[in-house]
């Protein structure tokens, strides 16, 4: 394993002990999205039902040489048709996590927050990039860059907590999380700073709950110490944060492609928010990348059945 994935390796360590999670696959009929779930699986971090249009599927394993013999397939004649059977086995309680096959986000996602039919929770579904990046010591929990575009401060409520809720599945000894903005002073012209200062103290009235919570903070204050002692930034989070909330998709988007392109981090991906975890990965990810964020939606899994026994 390369070094810099050592934080990528802690994930699939601790995955070791649990079971692996039942996961549709949906739609995967390209060589990239079938090899990975078989590699998860053969990890033991997912246990694999593969649902699209059986001949493709059977084609692309003969194709590559991937041996699929073990898993079931669900036939469903194209992608949609295929999001819509997989979500349907989350209702059935047959799986417990979804993965994206080779169909586009918007295609799995719209089966996934459909009203009467989709996985919708009371939590606002939003998207987490996990990033191992070179040097930095911890994993990085970046939020949203791929499903809220604009969130206003009710929706970034539930992409915050979503994130918290990562990072304690994840296993960090404190959730630390960085509001991010422009700058570090609350500026009414601002309006990202005034809500950063509002889910602070939504923090302190814990309507948030489990993170050490402070914003607005600039990138540089947020994650280097040293920045944040030269400004004079008295805070627990400063120069410490292991969660960055950006104020929108565009800078959150960004902010995880300059890492990945200038950086050389990789970006786990994950969906939350709906009854099961969603595992998204790229056609561009390395097969670490695509194993952490199966071991993502494991971790995920896992808290949630430890949570529903104690409910119980």
């Amino acid at each position: 394993m390369d070094r810099q994935h050592e934080k990528y390796q802690r994930l699939l360590d601790y995955c070791k002990a649990l079971p692996p999670t039942p996961t549709a696959v949906v739609h995967p009929c390209d060589q990239s999205s079938l090899q990975s779930a078989v590699e998860a699986a053969n990890m033991g971090l997912i246990a694999p039902v593969l649902v699209g249009p059986r001949s493709r599927i059977e084609a692309v394993a003969k194709q590559y040489d991937i041996d699929i013999a073990a898993f079931q397939i669900i036939d469903a004649p194209y992608s949609e048709a295929a999001a819509a059977a997989a979500v349907q086995l989350v209702r059935e309680g047959k799986v417990e996590a979804l993965m994206k096959g080779s169909l586009h986000t918007d295609e799995l996602m719209g089966a996934v927050v459909k009203r009467d039919s989709g996985l919708r929770t009371a939590r606002r579904v939003s998207h987490c990039f996990v990033m191992d990046v070179p040097g930095h010591q911890d994993a990085l929990i970046i939020t949203d860059a791929a499903v809220n575009i604009a969130p206003n401060l009710e929706e970034k409520c539930d992409i915050l907590q979503n994130a918290i809720d990562l990072g304690h599945a994840m296993k960090f000894r404190e959730v630390r999380v960085a509001i991010l903005s422009a700058m570090e002073t609350v500026n009414p012209k601002v309006p990202t700073t005034v809500e950063a200062a509002a889910l602070c103290k939504m923090v302190d009235r814990h309507q948030i709950t489990g993170a050490i919570v402070d914003g607005p903070l600039a990138l540089d204050n947020a994650i280097n110490l040293e920045a944040a002692q030269i400004k004079k930034i008295d805070s627990p989070v400063a120069g410490r944060a292991n969660v960055l909330l950006v104020p929108d998709l565009e800078a959150g988007n960004m902010l995880a492609k300059s890492l990945s392109f200038l950086a050389g981090a990789d970006a786990a991906g994950i969906v939350l928010g709906a009854r099961v975890p969603i595992i998204l990965t790229s056609r561009a990810d390395s097969v670490i990348t695509r194993l952490a964020s199966c071991a993502l939606a494991t971790l995920v899994a896992d808290a949630r059945r430890a949570s529903a026994k104690a409910v119980e």
